[in-house]
């Protein structure tokens, strides 16, 4: 999400304050056993952590912990199975009817009801709230009217979505949509408690989900404590006292404090260290495939990048960079050059495509400087690539893929890194299309279907489209894969659509990501899931 995504955060007064660099004396409060409390690394969410509101990896983490929806999905495979939702039924992919499991709460108390999540999703669609994620809405019948593209609204509910019960509601789409119910278990979906709209400002400052933890104070650029919610009823109950999430915002402190025995888990081992790594940690060290990609995108709002023929410039320069040589050299092996704008973790039947891209993803520097000439050269002679400096990798790599198009191009200043001190302030130069030139854009999947490493990405006026790039023959197919019934043909019908991507090179596709993370003596049980995100509520403290 989550990649993947803007108001102020309210902090509770009563948030504990501590500094991120600070030595805690142990990385884990709370004593052992199943009352230990788990410290992990963390960065600030760019926006308040409505369920509908946050498309970013930082905030994406604790929705993860504090709500749990209509679907889940297996932290070992990745399928997306019932959860909230005790059944999902329909005969023609637009007519959907929803059951929800009874006996569920909220953690202050209030029951989870179909009105929950019907309510939830008018909020997130409603063009007033403001909400990123009122885009994964938009097949919902209604749903121009309540988020037109232009113009004001001409109503305030969803038309598809009727409650028939305390524990029924039906979902209506304007088109059909045959693995709509797979995408239930984003935190888009989730339900909300009546709190969240009797006192907004208040939820905000402690938000109150129906997950396995709940918050107990956060301190924006300090941390969030989560302690565990002893009446949740799902069976996935924590197996500690709770995680303290703490920010930093450069993850090679984060190393050497875990290192340090200062902190339990890092889940972004930095690129410094990964060549230290498994002497550092041993075992303790986890690299694993996740369904991540990491790309360069480009700002298509700006006309110095939006002229006929650039395919060709973007093309050339997809082609300057010595993938190979960057995963290798830098990551250790623990990226791999990217084939495609998927990733590996979907397998052939979900969508992945290794020769996908074919020579415009190989490294060829003759064709590559022969292709940007031809593609009219870099706009204003030098491009400046866009990152968040509190992540050190992104640095590293950075400067990498500068140099190799540098050297490819035979320019010292075709290509320069552009730091933006910290994620929270990249993200919101990045939405609010401010920049000039390229910048990275990793994706890490909401859920494990082709669509969502397509869709929010590339679909005109998508969620995440933060390049607004732009294609009606790639909106047509993909209107045509979310149509058809049969599995295959649809994931087809996507590779197709990504087809017309590449011909465009909408953007560059770099390198599949691990997931990797380090974590101390302390704690056990740690294990990434396919997103690859900590499955905190597993973790044990010894």
């Amino acid at each position: 999400m989550r990649g993947a995504r803007y108001a102020t955060w309210v902090a509770p007064v009563a948030a504990v304050a501590l500094t991120a660099t600070a030595c805690g004396g142990g990385g884990s409060s709370g004593g052992g056993g199943a009352n230990g409390v788990v410290s992990s690394s963390w960065g600030d969410p760019q926006n308040p952590l409505e369920p509908a509101n946050t498309n970013e990896v930082q905030g994406g983490k604790v929705l993860d912990m504090i709500f749990r929806g209509l679907k889940k999905y297996d932290p070992k495979t990745g399928e997306a199975k019932n959860w909230l939702a005790e059944s999902i039924t329909s005969s023609d992919s637009a007519h959907f009817t929803i059951k929800v499991k009874s006996g569920w709460t909220f953690s202050n108390g209030e029951k989870v009801t179909a009105k929950s999540f019907v309510d939830a999703w008018n909020y997130g669609a409603a063009l007033k709230n403001n909400q990123k994620n009122a885009y994964f809405f938009g097949y919902i019948e209604g749903y121009g009217k309540v988020h037109p593209d232009t113009g004001a609204a001409t109503a305030t509910t969803l038309s598809g979505l009727k409650v028939v019960d305390e524990q029924t509601f039906t979902v209506t789409l304007s088109q059909k949509f045959s693995t709509f119910p797979d995408t239930l278990g984003y935190a888009a979906f989730a339900p909300l408690p009546r709190a969240f709209y009797d006192d907004h400002a208040g939820w905000l400052a402690k938000p109150v989900g129906n997950g396995p933890y709940a918050v107990d104070s956060y301190t924006k650029g300090s941390q969030m404590a989560l302690k565990k919610w002893d009446g949740y009823p799902g069976e996935d109950k924590a197996q500690n006292g709770g995680i303290t999430l703490k920010v930093y915002t450069d993850n090679n402190t984060a190393y050497t404090d875990l290192t340090a025995g200062n902190l339990d888990l890092v889940d972004d081992i930095p690129a410094a260290q990964l060549k230290n790594v498994a002497a550092d940690l041993g075992s303790r060290y986890i690299n694993t495939p996740a369904g991540i990609i990491q790309t360069i995108a480009f700002p298509f709002y700006d006309p110095a990048w939006h002229k006929p023929g650039q395919e060709k410039l973007r093309t050339g320069l997809s082609m300057a960079i010595d993938r190979k040589q960057i995963t290798e050299t830098i990551f250790h092996n623990t990226r791999t050059p990217a084939q495609d704008w998927t990733s590996p973790v979907l397998g052939q039947q979900g969508g992945f495509r290794n020769d996908l891209c074919g020579a415009a993803c190989e490294y060829d520097p003759a064709q590559a400087k022969k292709l940007v000439a031809e593609g009219g050269g870099i706009p204003g002679g030098t491009m400046k690539i866009t990152y968040n400096a509190d992540t050190g990798s992104h640095k590293v790599w950075v400067d990498a893929v500068c140099n190799s198009i540098n050297r490819s191009l035979g320019n010292n200043r075709a290509c320069v890194g552009n730091p933006v001190g910290t994620f929270a302030d990249y993200r919101n130069q990045v939405t609010q299309h401010k920049l000039s030139g390229p910048f990275r854009a990793g994706w890490q999947m909401d859920y494990p279907l082709i669509q969502n490493f397509l869709q929010p990405l590339y679909y005109t006026n998508a969620s995440s489209n933060d390049g607004t790039y732009s294609n009606p023959k790639f909106d047509k197919l993909v209107d045509q894969a979310n149509a058809q019934t049969d599995r295959t043909q649809a994931v087809n019908t996507f590779v197709e659509a990504e087809k017309v991507l590449r011909d465009d090179m909408g953007a560059i596709p770099l390198w599949y990501q691990n997931g990797s993370a380090g974590y101390s003596d302390r704690i056990g049980n740690v294990a990434l899931n396919p997103f690859s995100v900590p499955v905190y509520d597993r973790i044990k403290v010894k």
